[in-house]
C-alpha cells in the first residue's frame, strides 16, 4: 500500500489536480465574444429570468451537480477537514463525469455547524441540477439532507443511499444464487453510522409503500458497544429511531454473540472483528458483506474457508466489490434527464433493480457488476428516469381528483 500511496501523490502534484474547466465553445473571435458574453448573453438571461426551467437548457446547471462536503466522515480518514478532503471530492467529481457525463463541482465547507451548511448549500443550488452530499458525520448528515428536499433539485447523501442501493442489489442476487428468500432473511449490520442506518432502513422498508420493497424478516444493528436495544441509556436520536423497525426481541450482546445463527452480516464499520468461528456460527450458506475500508471485517479466503457462500467487500482486488460508482452516476444522471426535484425512495428501489438485474446470470463470485462497467449508469439513469415520470403522473392524477372533489 505504501508504494500506492507515494504514485498516488506523485500523479497529484505532477497534474496540480485531478479535474479541469473546459470551454464548449471557442472564442476566437469577436462575433463569438458577442454570443458567449455581452451583448449577446443578455437574452438567454431574460429568457431565464421569465422561465427558470429553461436555466436547464440554456446553462450548465442541466448537467452539473455539487459535490458538498465538510471533511468530517472522510474514507477511513475521519475528520480531516475540507481543505484536506478535496483530493477525494475532485475524485468523486472524475467519476461523474467518467460513468455519466455529469460536470461535478467540488465544494468544501468550513464549518461543522449544520445551520451554516443547510444556509451555504440553499444559497448555491440555483448553480446547479442536483447536490451530492458527500463525506458528512452522522448525525448532521441525516439533518442536513432532511432539511434540503425543499429547494427544487434532488440533494442525495451517497454514502448513506448510495452504499444502501449498492448494497440491496448485491443481497437480491445473492439470494439467487444461494435460493434464500429475502423476506425470511436475518441480517446482522455492524456499523450505525450514515450507511448502517441507510442500509437498515431500506431492508426493513421502512416508511416505504412500494410493492418493489421486500423486508428482510428481522434486523440488529450493532455499534462499537454492541447490539442496539431499548435497555440501552446511550443511544442518540438516529440510533433510537432503528429500534422502530429493528431488534424487536432486544437481542444484547457483542458481535459475536448476535452473529449466532444470522443469514446475512453487513460490515460498515471497521476491519478484522469477524473470525472464522463466528462465520461457522451463522445460518447455513451465509452472505458476507465485508466492507470496511481498507482492511474488511473479515478477509474473503478467510470467510469462505469457514463456510460463507457468498463474501463481497468494498475493494477492487477481491471479487464482488460492493461500491457506490455503480449506483450514484446513474441515479444523478436519470434524476437530471427528469428533472426531478428529489430522489424518492421509488427511484432508489428502481436503482437497486436495475443494478441487479443487469446481471442475468449472477454466480457466488458476481452477485453484483463490476465497477468499471461503463455502460451501467445509464442502465440505472433509465429505470431511475421511468421512476420518476410514473411517480409525476401519479401525483398529477391524484391533483386532479382531488380538484374534481372540491368542485
Amino acid at each position: 500500500m505504501e508504494e500506492v500511496y507515494k504514485k498516488s501523490v506523485e500523479l497529484h502534484e505532477e497534474m496540480q489536480g485531478k479535474i479541469e474547466m473546459v470551454n464548449k465553445i471557442p472564442v476566437d473571435s469577436k462575433e463569438k465574444l458577442s454570443l458567449v458574453y455581452s451583448p449577446g448573453v443578455a437574452q438567454p438571461c431574460l429568457e431565464i429570468e421569465k422561465n427558470p426551467e429553461r436555466a436547464y437548457d440554456l446553462t450548465i446547471k442541466g448537467n452539473t451537480i455539487a459535490v458538498v462536503t465538510n471533511g468530517t466522515a472522510v474514507l477511513g480518514l475521519g475528520d480531516i477537514g475540507p481543505l484536506a478532503s478535496l483530493p477525494v471530492m475532485e475524485g468523486k467529481a472524475m467519476l461523474f463525469k467518467k460513468f455519466a457525463g455529469i460536470n461535478a463541482v467540488p465544494i468544501c465547507i468550513d464549518s461543522k455547524n449544520t445551520r451554516h451548511i443547510i444556509e451555504t448549500i440553499r444559497r448555491i443550488a440555483p448553480s446547479f441540477g442536483g447536490i451530492n452530499l458527500e463525506d458528512i458525520a452522522a448525525p448532521e448528515s441525516f439533518e442536513i439532507e432532511e432539511a434540503l428536499q425543499d429547494i427544487g433539485i434532488p440533494v442525495f447523501h451517497d454514502d448513506q443511499h448510495g452504499t444502501a442501493i449498492v448494497t440491496l442489489a448485491a443481497m437480491i442476487n445473492a439470494c439467487k444464487v444461494t435460493g434464500k428468500k429475502l423476506t425470511d432473511l436475518k441480517v446482522v449490520i455492524n456499523g450505525a453510522g450514515a450507511a448502517g442506518i441507510a442500509i437498515a432502513k431500506l431492508l426493513r422498508c421502512f416508511h416505504i409503500d412500494s410493492p418493489l420493497c421486500q423486508s428482510v424478516k428481522t434486523l440488529i444493528v450493532c455499534d462499537s458497544k454492541g447490539a442496539i436495544h431499548r435497555f440501552r441509556n446511550d443511544l442518540n436520536k438516529a440510533k433510537t429511531e432503528l429500534l422502530k423497525y429493528s431488534n424487536f426481541d432486544d437481542v444484547e450482546g457483542d458481535i459475536h454473540e448476535v452473529i449466532k445463527g444470522a443469514d446475512v452480516f453487513i460490515g460498515v464499520s471497521k476491519g478484522n472483528i469477524l473470525n472464522k468461528e463466528d462465520i461457522k456460527n451463522m445460518a447455513e450458506n451465509p452472505i458476507i458483506f465485508a466492507m470496511a475500508n481498507p482492511t474488511p471485517e473479515i478477509m474473503p479466503a478467510d470467510a469462505l474457508e469457514a463456510g460463507a457462500a457468498i463474501v463481497g467487500t468494498g475493494r477492487s482486488d477481491f471479487f464482488n466489490q460492493i461500491n457506490n460508482v455503480l449506483a450514484f452516476p446513474g441515479i444523478f444522471k436519470g434524476a437530471l434527464k427528469a428533472r426531478a426535484s428529489t430522489i424518492s425512495t421509488e427511484m432508489k428501489l428502481a436503482a437497486a433493480y436495475a443494478i441487479a438485474n443487469s446481471l442475468e446470470n449472477p454466480t457466488a463470485d458476481e452477485v453484483i457488476p463490476s465497477a468499471l462497467d461503463t455502460s451501467l449508469a445509464e442502465v440505472v439513469a433509465q429505470a431511475v428516469e421511468k421512476a420518476a415520470h410514473s411517480e409525476r403522473e401519479l401525483e398529477k392524477q391524484i391533483a386532479e381528483a382531488e380538484a374534481e372533489m372540491n368542485d
